[in-house]
Formats: structure tokens, sequence, C-alpha cells
């Protein structure tokens, strides 16, 4: 056990250095957005197109990117979205137990669907190098990429995160030994 929790330990470290620098990608989100919104206005007054599809579709992509690399940090950190009526009241072992299971047969088994049934889209994409139907728009095919990155960092943390569970269950990780944060 002591083995799979240093790699439960490489793994979150791994996961929390890509959500850090992802982190980051929120603020050219927001400069890109606010450039959006400025440049329309500015360009009807000057009379020159200031903005493009291309901005546009950026900002969308930063998003896609974002959300992409963030969900594998948001289940490290356990701040996915969960309807905890029941789960909120339960003794850390049994919400291990839950977790567990969960990552085993839902979360994991739901990305490698994920990762398959979307694998031929993908490639096709870039062999065609797809590209925005809009005019001056961006490829679509790097984005489109950003879908099996994302659900190969999700099961990638969902083991660490089972791997936790597990040695939670078996009473080797103690519940505030779980969260270990590397900090900034």
């Amino acid at each position: 056990m002591e083995k799979l929790l240093k790699i439960s330990r490489i793994i979150d470290a791994f996961t929390e250095r890509v959500g850090r620098y992802t982190s980051w990608l929120v603020l050219v989100m927001v400069i890109v957005g606010v450039w959006n919104v400025v440049g329309r206005y500015l360009g009807r007054i000057s009379g020159n197109n200031l903005t493009s599809n291309a901005y546009i579709e950026a900002q969308w992509y930063i998003f896609d990117v974002i959300f992409f690399l963030g969900a594998a940090y948001t289940l490290k950190h356990n701040e996915h979205v969960r309807v905890d009526i029941f789960y909120s009241n339960w003794q850390r072992r049994r919400k291990a137990i839950a977790d567990f299971l969960g990552t085993i047969f839902f979360l994991i088994p739901f990305s490698i669907i994920v990762i398959f049934v979307s694998w031929d889209t993908i490639v096709a994409s870039w062999q065609i190098g797809e590209l925005s139907p809009d005019p001056g728009g961006l490829p679509r095919y790097p984005i489109k990429a950003m879908i099996i990155v994302g659900f190969v960092l999700l099961i990638i943390q969902g083991i660490s995160q089972a791997i936790k569970n597990l040695a939670i269950i078996q009473g080797r990780l103690e519940p505030q030994e779980e969260n270990h944060d590397t900090g900034l």
C-alpha cells in the first residue's frame, strides 16, 4: 500500500501543477473576453473591425481548456458538484467506500467510454485539419484533442483517488493525510 500511496502522491503533485498553471488561463480568458466587448464598441465608434471570430473562438477554446484540464484538479480537491443528502452525514470510512466504488464503477469507465467514442472523430478532425466554419475562425482539431487529454487526466486522478480511498477503508490513511496540499 505504501508504494501505491507514493504513486498517488506523485499523481496528486502532477495534477496540482496542471491545475495551478491552468488557473492562469482564467485571466487570459477574461482579458480576451474584455477585448471582445471593448473592441466591438470601439470598432463601432472608429468604423474599424477590432475583433474577429478568431478572438471569440479563442475565448471559447480557452474556456474548454480550463474545463478539460481543471476537471482532474477539481476531483483532487473534492470540489465536484454532488448531491450529498446522505453523504455529508456519513463517517469518513463510509464516504471512502462510496467514493472508491463511484470511481471504479462510474468515473473511470465513463471516462474510458468518452475517450473511446470520441477517438475516431478526433482523429478524423486531425487528418483533415478541421477548421471553424466561421470566417476567420480557428482550427478545431487541437481543441477537440483536449477531450482525450482531459479525460486521461481525469482517469489518472481517479486512480489516485481510488488509492487514497482504499487506504482509508483499510485504515492505513487518516482523512487529514488524504488532502495533502502541495501549496503554491
